[in-house]
């Protein structure tokens, strides 16, 4: 059959056929040489509405490609794995919508716990790039390596751990600036600085920070922050503190993320420096 049926019977357009044939997703059984007419046969239609109904799920095409070249238990084991992932997602996008729905009608709802810390002057050595969302943990992981690799010696307790600041918005549509921070012993900043070529010193003044502890990276989702920050705001809110009263801007000491690394991988908590 012609693409223009093929397309009309699996419900993806040519265009979408074409690029699964430059990617190898989904081929045509024959292309004509001279007109690049292609040609599909009907045992192909089940492969293509397989292709199709997972792209309607948001399936990213390389998850789709794997997929696809399943047997059939296999596909079913790993179709029903996505389905309770989406369930997940969907939960976890329910509750940022209930929350959205407590803030219009001021109630408190559901809120994540906010405990208050102090912090000491810090010297630190640092890495700061403009980064999207992807680009912050990359940004985090060469940063990570540096360290790593100068042998940076640790200071002891929360204060000594890594964290990153977020001195703007980082989004799909922002690449905000993003700092990665490393508290080192004092007498030894400039020393440490000087050998690691690409970090630069600085002191961070002693502060309070609010924060939420978030559990474990690998089990936060992107509607965890929003949620975070949430019930920072509404707990600075029930004391009297305005926005002047948290950290949040460039000339301030900036939001951060904290990470506490361990062997199953860093629990993180998000924080901002009050007044």
């Amino acid at each position: 059959m012609s693409i223009g049926e093929f397309s009309r019977r699996s419900r993806l357009s040519p265009k979408a056929l074409r690029l699964y044939d430059e990617i190898g997703l989904l081929a045509p059984s024959r292309v004509e040489r001279h007109s690049g007419y292609r040609y599909y046969t009907a045992p192909q239609l089940e492969r293509a509405r397989l292709v199709a109904a997972l792209r309607r799920l948001d399936v990213p095409l390389a998850d789709v490609a794997r997929l696809v070249d399943l047997d059939r238990a296999a596909a079913a084991e790993a179709l029903g794995a996505l389905g309770r992932e989406l369930d997940a997602t969907h939960a976890a996008r329910r509750r940022l919508v209930d929350a959205l729905i407590d803030d219009l009608h001021r109630r408190r709802g559901n809120m994540k716990e906010v405990d208050v810390r102090e912090v000491p002057e810090r010297h630190l050595l640092c890495l700061k790039r403009h980064v999207d969302p992807a680009g912050a943990w990359d940004l985090g992981k060469e940063f990570i390596a540096v360290v790593r690799d100068a042998g940076l010696p640790r200071l002891e307790g929360p204060a000594g751990e890594t964290f990153a600041i977020f001195w703007g918005e980082v989004s799909q549509d922002s690449d905000g600036p993003v700092e990665w921070c490393r508290p080192v012993p004092a007498d030894e900043a400039d020393a440490l600085a000087a050998g690691v070529p690409g970090l630069s010193a600085r002191v961070e003044p002693a502060h309070r920070e609010a924060y939420v502890a978030m559990g474990n990276y690998a089990d936060l989702g992107d509607e965890d922050w929003p949620l975070a920050e949430r019930a920072l705001r509404r707990w600075a809110e029930e004391r009297g503190l305005s926005d002047e009263g948290l950290s949040t801007t460039p000339d301030d000491l900036g939001v951060r993320i904290t990470y506490h690394f361990a062997e199953e991988g860093p629990d993180l908590d998000f924080a901002v420096p009050i007044d």
